[in-house]
């Protein structure tokens, strides 16, 4: 061995394994993005649901129905998002519904997007 040079001092290799470090660390970050990127997503996809669910109860509140909450409960029902009515309630003149929207978080579990929207004649 020459002097001067042991273990410490060969730095053989350690660029790989920081490149390795750096590669891991971008990809952890990047499934974080996804996930929250995702989560965002049904939060928005719940919104929107929550806001026609609303305006289709009180379209039928207004319209003399019995039950407007039947028209929120199949509006939601309609949504591609997989959107379910958990609440709906009338208000006066207005209606408020409250919409919930499975989120898919892979190793993190499954959660919900929830949103309440109020809708009603305006004045």
């Amino acid at each position: 061995m020459t002097p001067g040079r042991g273990l410490l001092a060969d730095d053989t290799g350690h660029s790989t394994v920081l490149g390795a470090f750096v590669i891991a660390a971008f990809a952890a970050v990047l499934v974080m993005v996804i996930y929250v990127g995702g989560a965002v997503l049904a939060r928005h996809q719940a919104q929107s649901a929550a806001d026609l669910s609303a305006l289709a109860a009180a379209i039928a509140h207004v319209a003399g129905e019995v039950n407007p909450c039947a028209a929120a409960q199949d509006l939601a029902a309609r949504q591609r998002s997989g959107a379910e009515l958990v609440g709906c309630r009338i208000d006066g003149d207005d209606v408020v519904v409250t919409v919930r929207v499975p989120v898919e978080l892979g190793n993190f579990g499954t959660n919900d997007a929830i949103a309440q929207a109020r809708a009603g004649p305006v004045g």
